[in-house]
């Protein structure tokens, strides 16, 4: 009788911390008031990892003060930039804000904001390099980061990219792996955003990095969302108003030492 009776108590108290552990978790769901906006955290300087350890760049402090604005805290989760459409997808960020280009293949996969930077696909040498155009890079080693925009760029020019030294480029986990390769001497070139090319030479000095006249397409800096994302048009308010006011002006210069939109 005893174990029946000590059997039932221990079934009950059971129950009820299962119970309140459900409560708690739907609750702090439903009262969830942040959004949680995946990077590349190699991807200097528009979010990155500093000293420090902590993640800073231009699109943080850029998201930081938009969801601010919007009464909305921010986590900054590193992914795997390859997959970032599919982290978007499955729901374990609700946003993509990382110098990402909107194009007609990422339309198909995400929504995206109003476009807030512009943008052009670009290649970077060394100084004292002897290539001057894209001619010269033929035979050449030629690097950009997997999974970026800069890589679709040189799939979409084919003519170019058979030229390279073995017919294709060499890639990197990120862009500050192909600059590193680039200063050391084992490869020629860098594609790479304009933007990002431009933070190397304002950190350095235009001694020693030179970006090719020619470029390889323009292009735009958007937010990607769910296609059911009710943050879309509030991002796009906030952002206007951000411009409007001069914030955007001020982060750019914090971080490129000019505005980038003139």
């Amino acid at each position: 009788m005893k174990k029946l009776l000590f059997l039932l108590i221990s079934i009950v108290i059971l129950s009820i911390l299962i119970s309140g552990c459900s409560s708690k978790k739907i609750e702090t769901k439903k009262d969830s008031n942040t959004v949680i906006i995946g990077i590349d955290d190699t991807f200097v300087p528009m979010g990155f990892k500093n000293e420090k350890g902590d993640i800073v760049g231009f699109d943080v402090d850029l998201s930081k003060e938009a969801f601010k604005r919007m009464n909305l805290k921010v986590i900054f989760q590193p992914i795997d930039w390859s997959m970032k459409e599919t982290e978007l997808t499955n729901g374990n960020i609700d946003l993509i804000w990382n110098g990402y280009t909107m194009t007609h293949e990422r339309e198909k996969k995400v929504a995206f904001t109003n476009s807030y930077l512009k943008n052009r696909q670009v290649i970077v040498t060394l100084s004292n390099s002897n290539i001057n155009t894209l001619n010269d890079l033929k035979g050449k080693t030629v690097t950009t980061q997997d999974g970026s925009s800069s890589l679709d760029t040189l799939f979409e020019n084919p003519e170019l990219t058979k030229s390279f030294k073995n017919g294709e480029p060499v890639l990197f986990d990120s862009f500050n792996d192909c600059f590193m390769d680039l200063e050391a001497g084992r490869s020629d070139a860098v594609v790479c955003d304009e933007i990002l090319a431009q933070y190397y030479i304002f950190k350095n000095g235009p001694s020693k990095f030179h970006v090719l006249t020619e470029d390889l397409g323009e292009e735009s800096y958007s937010i990607g969302l769910r296609k059911n994302s009710n943050l879309i048009d509030p991002l796009n308010k906030t952002l206007e108003d951000m411009k409007e006011d001069g914030t955007i002006a001020k982060i750019s210069n914090k971080w490129f030492g000019k505005d980038l939109e003139k």
